[in-house]
């Protein structure tokens, strides 16, 4: 199931060129063609789905398996990296630019420049803000 000009849907097809790691019935895994750092990979679900809420549970647990067994490879040979990253943006405000989901395998290696973190975080929340926190979310989720 492709969504009209989805680019990743097109690649899941096989009817856009990449650089492909790893292909099942699920989920294809491939090179970014902007990579943070090199052998940084994309993986994402074949069938269409937008962001998360979007995603069937099993797909989402297929995006994960490959990721980790990505980021486990990369991690297994300090030729490729000293660290990995595993970044999802779900929605424009929080960095998505393909209106696929995905998930960004990232290999990390000391002072590579990229910045997930605020340097200058708020202050700490109190731990019954916190807590509150906590409820609102459980009430919303079935976790």
């Amino acid at each position: 199931m492709s969504a009209d000009g989805c680019l990743f849907c097109r690649i899941g097809e096989g009817s856009e060129a990449a650089s492909v790691v790893h292909a099942d019935e699920i989920v294809v895994a491939f090179l970014d063609t902007a990579p943070v750092n090199h052998g940084h990979v994309l993986v994402a679900p074949r069938a269409h789905a937008v962001g998360l809420a979007d995603l069937p549970d099993a797909d989402g647990v297929q995006v994960w398996r490959v990721a980790h067994r990505i980021g486990a490879a990369l991690r297994s040979d300090q030729a490729w990296s000293d660290g990995v990253n595993l970044h999802l943006s779900d929605g424009v405000a929080a960095g998505q630019s393909v209106e696929h989901v995905h998930l960004h395998v990232i290999p990390r290696w000391p002072e590579d420049g990229l910045r997930i973190v605020e340097d200058h975080p708020p202050g700490r929340p109190a731990r019954e803000e916190l807590d509150d926190v906590a409820a609102r979310l459980r009430e919303l989720t079935s976790c």
